[in-house]
């Protein structure tokens, strides 16, 4: 059996990981932290028939790590750099579903996330936790940087285009989250009367923090065919509870058949368990993918050498826990779809 502790159980990012794990056949659930409802019962926090105690975080990083093989930390950006430290130093694996290990440079970190990074000698060895692109770097791992959702739709809808060298210019990518998507705190944005009946941008253009990441993955597929390629990124906020749809917009360097793209897709994904490659000119929603792990990915081609990709995740799952409990699944060999949809 594997050894689980969550840190960070009550958001719903850490929600969702018990749900998985408690189907998981090969997982062992040996304790949960939140830090605003240390002492009490996960069933007192969220409806659920589990009533496991929740510890302070510094409690279980301090006297209860010998009784896990991997820690997987839902805490908040910047809150998890030196968790994750202190996981990797008593020899435990950590999947971490922040965002302070995905980026390479800590200088770019810290002027994206307005914070320092205090554990950088620990950015060069986290793997970025896409199975689809790293599935070897992510079995031989003691670090996961799982990556963002939004990410998540964008990178796996473009990554092949990169690969080919079709990516230049401007690439737009409008996306839309359910307001889950902004985690469990209060916020007035994603009150219901703010968010209810309503549809919203926010961060437009390249202000969003998410962007970084983005761009640096998407530059590292395109090593072998390398181009200038900048993504304007355009993130509303839906009136939905959980769910991304994705639309990009590519300006190819040259004119490639409707059947061609399709081939192209089905060569990078035809056998992956969690990608859903749809028929051409059929387009992704997000009843495609809401409450899986998958990621549906729709090729529409259109005149003058313009592609529309459409892409769909569930944010809590392909876009983060489910995702995180893939990354668990290939560091040990098991099934990646383990107790997985």
């Amino acid at each position: 059996m594997i050894r689980v502790g969550i840190a960070g159980a009550t958001g719903y990012t850490g929600f969702e990981l018990v749900r998985i794990l408690r189907r998981h056949p090969e997982v062992q659930l040996a304790w949960l932290t939140s830090e605003s409802n240390a002492g009490g019962r996960l069933s007192s926090v969220f409806p659920c028939p589990w009533d496991d105690e929740l510890l302070p975080l510094e409690q279980a990083l301090r006297q209860r790590l010998d009784e896990v093989d991997v820690v997987f930390l839902c805490l908040p950006h910047a809150a998890s750099m030196e968790a994750v430290a202190q996981v990797i130093a008593a020899g435990v694996k950590a999947i971490d579903l922040s965002a302070d290990f995905r980026l390479r440079d800590a200088a770019v970190y810290q002027r994206w996330y307005a914070h320092p990074h205090t554990q950088a000698q620990l950015l060069a060895e986290a793997v970025y936790g896409l199975p689809e692109m790293y599935r070897d770097a992510v079995a031989a791992a003691r670090l996961i940087a799982n990556p963002g959702c939004y990410p998540t739709s964008v990178i796996l809808a473009l990554a092949p285009l990169a690969r080919a060298g079709l990516l230049r210019g401007r690439v737009i990518a409008d996306s839309k989250s359910g307001v889950s998507g902004a985690g469990r705190g209060l916020r007035l944005s994603s009150h219901f009367v703010e968010a209810n009946e309503n549809f919203s941008p926010y961060s437009i253009g390249r202000q969003h923090r998410h962007l970084p990441e983005m761009e640096e993955q998407l530059t590292a597929q395109a090593r072998s065919a390398p181009a200038a390629f900048q993504v304007i990124f355009s993130p509303h906020l839906l009136p939905v509870n959980r769910g991304i749809l994705s639309t990009l917009y590519v300006e190819l360097p040259k004119k490639l058949s409707g059947d061609a793209l399709l081939s192209l897709y089905r060569d990078a994904y035809g056998h992956e368990p969690f990608i859903h490659l749809l028929g051409l000119n059929q387009v992704a929603t997000l009843r495609h993918t809401v409450g899986s792990n998958r990621c549906a990915i729709g090729l529409s081609p259109q005149a003058d050498n313009l592609l529309i990709v459409t892409s769909s995740i569930d944010n809590l799952l392909k876009g983060a826990s489910g995702q995180a409990v893939q990354n668990m699944n290939v560091m040990w060999g098991l099934p990646e779809t383990t107790a997985l949809l």
